[in-house]
């Protein structure tokens, strides 16, 4: 392998814009995100699902389902 090829890897602190505070790996020093897993919906439970336009109708109506 060659020398000094590769980035430093550094074991970082990333910070939310929720405030919550996590570490992980990076080539950064200090990372920040704008959404995690603590206030994410996906994660949190409060996703909801949204028929576009009615899309779904619009299927059932057209196949006689």
């Amino acid at each position: 392998m060659k020398e000094a090829l590769h980035p430093t890897y550094y074991v970082t602190t990333a910070t939310c814009a929720c405030g919550n505070t996590f570490e992980t790996g990076s080539i950064k020093q200090n990372l920040r995100v704008e959404i995690c897993s603590n206030c994410h919906p996906f994660f949190t439970g409060k996703q909801k699902f949204i028929d576009a336009g009615g899309r779904v109708d619009k299927f059932k109506k057209k196949y006689g389902i």
